[in-house]
């Protein structure tokens, strides 16, 4: 069975959002979805912005953010409903193209609307290209298990070879 979704995973800061965007910069069709990207104040990262694909963006987390809490960081889930769920919307719908979501983890699963359009992209015809939790987590399992995803580790050896060969496999 050929798999339509790729997700990365991999430990923090290993480069698996950036493998993402040189992929997003390398393919000469569509994309809609999100990634994340670091907040930093005085070179200590206080946050999460979302940013979309189209150039929309919201606080994700932030240190002095209210809301359930993943570490030090309080977790906006209207950013998550309002923005990052419309993003991936906006993927299914069209219909063609590639569907990025940067990430499915710990801040993006306290809501529940993101774990349904989550769920309905996979299932979708378009490829989902994404990020998800490495640490054992039963939501994250469940799309792990799944037929149609491959799962990828990142780690220091592969990250510079993956964009190259996850646009050759896309094309």
């Amino acid at each position: 069975m050929i798999k339509n979704n790729i997700l990365l995973t991999g430990p923090p800061r290993i480069g698996k959002t950036t493998i993402i965007k040189k992929v997003i910069e390398a393919v000469d069709f569509r994309c809609a979805g999100f990634y994340t990207r670091e907040i930093r104040d005085r070179n200590k990262r206080v946050g999460f912005m979302l940013q979309t694909l189209d150039n929309k963006e919201c606080v994700l987390s932030h240190i002095t953010q209210s809301g359930p809490r993943v570490g030090k960081y309080g977790v906006d889930l209207t950013c998550i409903e309002r923005v990052g769920v419309s993003a991936i919307e906006k993927g299914i719908t069209h219909k063609k193209g590639l569907i990025i979501i940067d990430e499915i983890g710990k801040m993006e699963l306290f809501s529940t609307r993101f774990r349904s359009v989550a769920l309905k992209a996979l299932d979708s015809e378009i490829p989902v290209l994404g990020t998800i939790l490495l640490r054992p987590e039963p939501f994250c399992d469940r799309i792990k298990a799944r037929d149609d995803v491959e799962i990828i580790e990142v780690t220091f050896a592969n990250r510079n070879i993956l964009p190259e060969g996850i646009v050759a496999r896309l094309t």
